[in-house]
């Protein structure tokens, strides 16, 4: 592949990602920035659902960060022809990590009831699923953990969930629903607390 390095922002963002990849790794910072910039979506999308069980959202944001740099640095055509599922692959193992590391610092018990896989809570997921063996929660129990959320939401906290899953900012969101971001915020701080409450009352089985 053979690529001007000396493009402006405006020609770059006209480029496809792996374009974009292999400009980043020759040395084309801005090429970077576009990057993060059409990935900042879906560092949130992936960040969210342990926000929702307990996370941080500025620290989960950065350790997204982090795995959206990592895979535009790493990323290899040859082994992988697209760059989103690898960068999604890539934010969610940072992630994961950043959890693991948090979890057996403090030793907190919430904590340690994670990492899940985002993918269980959005259907429209674009991650690459990650070794089941992997997960601290498996498949059933987090799709059990969703339902049972799911039955204590109101309409409107169901709505805001879906749209904050799907990585949408608090602006976007309440733009959709046509409420102020203060309404979206005090949502999605509902939707924290009632699964924080599935989760310490152990009721994540399959019913």
């Amino acid at each position: 592949m053979v690529l001007d390095t000396g493009l402006r922002y405006d020609q770059l963002e006209n480029l496809s990602d792996e374009e974009l990849c292999f400009l980043s790794r020759a040395g084309q910072r801005q090429a970077e920035d576009v990057l993060a910039t059409r990935y900042h979506w879906l560092v949130r999308s992936c960040a969210r659902p342990y926000f929702l069980i307990g996370g941080d959202s500025e620290d989960l944001m950065q350790e997204g960060m982090f795995g959206l740099i990592k895979a535009m640095r790493e990323f290899d055509p040859q082994r992988s022809p697209l760059f989103r599922p690898f960068a999604g692959l890539c934010i969610h193992q940072q992630v994961c990590s950043a959890l693991r590391r948090d979890a057996s610092q403090k030793n907190a018990p919430l904590n340690q009831s994670v990492p899940l896989n985002p993918s269980l809570l959005n259907a429209n997921s674009v991650f690459v699923q990650v070794d089941p063996e992997r997960l601290l929660i498996d498949r059933e129990k987090a799709a059990s953990l969703l339902e049972n959320t799911r039955k204590q939401l109101s309409a409107f906290e169901e709505k805001i969930l879906g749209l904050f899953l799907d990585g949408l900012a608090y602006g976007e969101i309440a733009e959709t629903v046509g409420k102020p971001i203060k309404s979206v915020d005090n949502a999605v701080q509902r939707i924290r607390r009632k699964v924080a409450r599935q989760l310490s009352s152990g009721d994540i089985s399959n019913s």
